[in-house]
Order: structure tokens, then sequence, then C-alpha cells
């Protein structure tokens, strides 16, 4: 069975993105720290008649990925991965504390760093698949009260852009995706956005991005 891997597939982006995946054929594993919110993707997938499974894991601690992976990939074969979890923390630079930069690094950068790295051996048996990097314009343009945001998001630009040469002709495709602000709760409990009702939707995005497969870079803004 091929089977898609999406991070942060509990809600928001990577929940779309799960459904629409499944929708189109493929098998799909659902991966997050919220292990009930994953069930209820599941659930969802599997009620259209789609196939899905549930993974409980933290993209920052890479220890434990490889051992969580070989076990819910048991029989499958891996055709891709889109690293979409991620956080945000905004304000003002010099209002900052350490902790919140280094979370913002941990979840944003090195997580996506990380589960590429457990999830790449598989692509290579193939020589074939797809890495989608979740990114944002973050990564392609600094913003205001965004600064410790978007450097991670810089991050995951320059780690996707030389995986790109670096795997030039093997058979795997590396897209970074950088869309603007969507209306999911990834906005909950932040100052940052008074009111995300005005953003996209997530569902379009995700069209975009699962049209876009095997592109080197897809852009998604709000047309003005």
């Amino acid at each position: 069975m091929e089977t898609f891997i999406i991070t942060g597939a509990g809600s928001g982006l990577g929940r779309e993105i799960a459904l629409l995946l499944a929708k189109e054929g493929w098998d799909v594993l659902l991966a997050g720290r919220t292990l009930d919110k994953l069930l209820l993707v599941k659930e969802e997938i599997e009620a259209s008649g789609g196939s899905a499974t549930a993974l409980q894991l933290d993209v920052t601690d890479p220890e434990s990925l490889p051992e969580k992976l070989v076990q819910a990939l048991e029989g499958k074969t891996v055709r891709g991965l889109v690293n979409n979890a991620g956080i945000g923390h905004f304000g003002p630079f010099g209002k900052m504390d350490n902790a919140q930069i280094s979370e913002l690094f941990q979840a944003n950068a090195l997580g996506t760093i990380f589960m590429t790295k457990a999830v790449l051996p598989y692509l290579e048996q193939t020589k074939s698949g797809y890495v989608v990097n979740i990114i944002s314009t973050a990564g392609l343009r600094g913003k205001t009260n965004e600064s410790v945001y978007s450097a991670s998001k810089f991050a995951v630009r320059g780690f996707t852009e030389s995986l790109q040469k670096e795997y030039e002709g093997s058979g795997i495709k590396f897209t970074a995706a950088y869309m603007g602000g969507m209306d999911t709760p990834f906005w909950e409990g932040s100052s940052h956005v008074a009111d995300s009702s005005n953003f996209m939707s997530p569902f379009d995005v995700t069209r975009r991005i699962v049209e876009g497969l095997g592109d080197k870079e897809i852009i998604v803004e709000r047309q003005k």
C-alpha cells in the first residue's frame, strides 16, 4: 500500500491535506502529538472509504522517530512526506523570551529536519517519492513581529533548497510550499491576528499543494 505521511495532521492545513490525499486514493499516516485529534481525522477518512492510520509522535524527538515509523509503516510503501507540523510565537523581538525562541526552532526547523531524516531511507529504497515542506510566506520575506518565526521558516527554506540540489536526479522530489495566512486553529489564543476569518481557506491552499506535488516551489497568497 502506497502511503503519504503528514505531520501536524490533527487539524488545520495538515488535516485538509490528509483528507484530500485520502480522497485521491493514497493511504495516509496521520502523525502528530494529540492522538484524539488524529483519531477524529482517521474516522473521517475511513467514513469516506479512505485508508488512514493515526500515529502519535513528537517531531522534535529524533531518537523516538525511527522506531515509531518502523512499527506504523510495516507492510506499507512510503511515497511521500508532508512536513506540516509547526508552531508560532509572535510579537516584538525584544519581548520574546528564550524559551519561545528555542521552541520555534525546535518545532519548525529541527522538527522538519529530524522527520525528513527519519523518512528519507524509505524513499531512497524505491528511488522515488515526494517531500513537501510547509514553510509559509514568512520564509520568503521578513515580517513585523515575526522575526524569530520568520528565521525558523527561512531555515526550512534553506534546508529544502539544499536537498533539491543534493537529491537532483534521484527520483525524490522536494517541494517548498509558501502560503499566506489561512483560517485555521493555528491562530487560536494568539493576539498577533485578531480575526483570521478573512484569511485563505485551508482547502484552497491544500488543492494547490496537492496539484503541485513534485514542483520545486509552490506559492499561494490571497489575490489582491
